[in-house]
């Protein structure tokens, strides 16, 4: 394709209708990163295990998700993202009609880790997202930022819905529905996303981006990549904690379950505002400094959660964390397109992203194992601040890389400059 069709193509009418598809697959498929929030305290009980055991389907579902993402990913660079969105759609209806039904633990943690993670969820965000970095240039960050934020609007609204049918018809006829709903919803999204984008046909052909990505931030994209992923799992294992603790919390402390589903809803539908105001930084400062930004702030509203036991504070630290938290996830997916070629966008922002889910699946386990221990959730939350701690030192360590590239290159002209003068 010309330059002249690329540009007409980027940011079109199609785009945008592609991203709002993109929105509604995800909000619909990232169920799987929800459910077992809500159905954390029923499936402890209804199984008869201690709340670290109750955490595990949600920890394995997440592990698959981050798993998945990749091989997800792959399949997305390979034969476009509808593929991996159709895989996705199947089988969450398999996975939660299989959850519904089943008799045992190991049954419903094989179900979440395989079905409703590796298989379903995976296919419902990363690819998508890493997608969309195609169809847009100037206004990539927020097109991420609405793209991304799918997941959060699931979170927002999903609780609410789960908890009023687990009351009604309890969690297994709920998990039922649920599976038979993906099934019937996503696929027909999945066919606005048929087109394939030029610039991959293009990039594959020449084979010219990945000369200009050799040493992004003067280190191997490999030394990059691992430092992504390693900031990606400590950020998002302060992250899960209260995303998925905090309906429990709430009971633990007398308060109604209704209480901690609606803070939970509070806290992605904030989120989503979140996300949008990110991204629409990042247009302007790049991804790297809107994720050192959006971990600073996160650091801030789990400290707050570590000091909250009131219902009053509880719901004010939802409001800041929904707040700060949502412009952290989209920024490495950013980070990514500015410093790997598009050809590598599908496998790369998946690797990425799956590292962050990899780090909420430990951070919805270790709350539960903290609080077996300690029966405290404020020690749990006080663990997610060390985490984030260690994110900011990565990501501080990134930034000064970015300056001292900027530096060295501003010193280089001026040189260059001297010489012909």
């Amino acid at each position: 394709m010309s330059d002249e069709n690329r540009s007409s193509e980027v940011e079109s009418t199609y785009a945008w209708t592609r991203l709002w598809a993109s929105v509604l697959i995800g909000t619909i498929g990232t169920v799987g990163m929800y459910s077992m929030s809500v159905a954390l305290r029923p499936v402890q009980i209804e199984f008869g295990i201690s709340r670290s055991n109750a955490s595990v389907p949600y920890a394995l579902a997440m592990t698959g998700f981050a798993i998945g993402s990749v091989v997800m990913g792959r399949l997305s660079d390979r034969f476009g993202v509808m593929i991996p969105v159709f895989i996705s759609a199947v089988s969450l209806g398999i996975g939660y009609l299989a959850a519904g039904l089943a008799t045992n633990l190991w049954v419903f943690n094989v179900v979440h880790a395989v079905l409703i993670g590796f298989l379903g969820t995976s296919g419902a965000f990363a690819p998508l997202v890493a997608d969309i970095t195609h169809w847009f240039t100037r206004r990539r960050g927020i097109a991420v930022a609405i793209c991304s934020s799918g997941n959060f609007l699931a979170g927002a609204i999903w609780p609410p819905i789960l908890q009023h049918f687990f009351d009604v018809v309890g969690w297994r006829d709920t998990f039922v529905g649920l599976g038979i709903f993906c099934v019937v919803t996503i696929p027909s999204l999945a066919l606005v996303l048929r087109r394939r984008p030029s610039i991959l046909v293009t990039a594959k052909t020449d084979g010219s981006d990945l000369q200009e990505f050799a040493r992004p931030l003067g280190m191997s994209p490999m030394a990059l990549q691992v430092l992504l992923c390693l900031a990606g799992v400590a950020c998002c294992i302060a992250m899960a904690a209260p995303l998925v603790h905090i309906v429990a919390y709430c009971s633990d402390l007398g308060y109604s379950p209704y209480r901690g589903a609606e803070m939970l809803s509070l806290m992605l539908g904030l989120g989503v505002l979140s996300r949008v105001a990110f991204g629409w930084i990042s247009d302007r400062i790049g991804g790297l400094l809107t994720l050192a930004l959006g971990s600073t702030l996160q650091a801030a509203a789990m400290t707050l959660f570590s000091l909250s036991e009131g219902l009053g504070a509880l719901y004010a630290a939802s409001v800041l964390f929904g707040l700060f938290f949502g412009g952290v996830v989209p920024a490495y997916a950013i980070m990514v397109r500015e410093f790997y070629p598009p050809s590598q966008a599908g496998v790369r922002v998946s690797l990425t992203l799956g590292a962050t889910f990899l780090g909420m699946a430990l951070g919805g386990w270790m709350p539960g194992v903290i609080f077996d221990l300690t029966g405290s959730y404020p020690i749990a939350f006080a663990n997610g601040v060390l985490w984030n701690l260690l994110n900011l030192v990565i990501v501080c360590f990134l930034v000064s890389r970015r300056f001292g590239d900027d530096i060295a290159l501003r010193m280089r002209n001026d040189t260059q400059g001297s010489e012909r003068a």
